[in-house]
């Protein structure tokens, strides 16, 4: 009965994929095959020294970095996090999660990571979005990955301005000491796969992971969804 009332809906309000907006076959989730096949993915999870890692080298320690595919204007993965954030569909955050999860599943990248922990919002644009964007990435790849997801250690104690039109200096600016830690024992020791959606100057994951490198022999890897290609 369940399935002759969901088909009756999707006759009428069929799903469809977010990508290229054509309507989704039976089986596929948010986007289909097809743009499923042809996301711009980095593969720098089995790339020792990529992009990101140079990027990141002598801002911070780190242990490794990558992300699941190329943010690219106009792009799928452009669509995708538009769809996540400003749309009100966790769930295809938590899809998405578990794409990434099935891609890094098995390899270095994550042998040694003890907890994800997302980069947190501050709680005021968190209650009016309804949900924490990378929080709903780390679900779905704590899913696919079997790592536990640390959502209440790392928070964000000021609320800072949006950073869409800030130069990249001012955004350095603007995320400076923004996060602390509720409890730095939480981390001792441990190696934190910190997760955000996108990864374009980097000040807002430099400024988390410098409090969460705070903790006695904590280490830090990164990933993302998309960064920019």
């Amino acid at each position: 009965m369940k399935t002759i009332f969901h088909n009756f809906l999707n006759l009428f309000f069929p799903n469809l994929c977010v990508v290229c907006n054509s309507r989704l076959s039976e089986g596929e989730e948010h986007i289909c095959t097809d743009c499923l096949l042809l996301l711009p993915k980095t593969n720098f999870h089995l790339q020792p020294d990529n992009r990101l890692e140079e990027f990141f080298a002598g801002r911070i320690p780190f242990e490794k970095i990558a992300a699941y595919a190329y943010f690219i204007k106009g792009g799928s993965i452009q669509q995708i996090i538009h769809e996540l954030k400003y749309n009100r569909n966790p769930r295809i955050g938590q899809f998405i999660g578990r794409l990434c999860g099935e891609q890094i599943k098995g390899s270095d990248f994550i042998s040694s990571v003890d907890l994800l922990v997302p980069i947190p919002l501050h709680p005021k644009r968190e209650k009016q979005r309804g949900y924490n964007q990378s929080l709903e990435v780390c679900k779905g790849l704590s899913e696919s990955i079997g790592i536990p997801v640390d959502q209440s250690t790392l928070i964000r104690k000021i609320n800072n301005q949006s950073q869409t039109k800030n130069s990249r200096f001012d955004r350095w600016k603007n995320v400076e000491d923004i996060f602390s830690i509720t409890d730095t024992d939480a981390f001792k020791d441990k190696h934190i796969l910190l997760v955000d959606d996108v990864i374009t100057t980097g000040s807002t994951l430099e400024s988390a992971a410098k409090e969460i490198l705070k903790s006695k022999d904590a280490k830090i890897s990164i990933f993302a969804v998309g960064t920019a290609g």
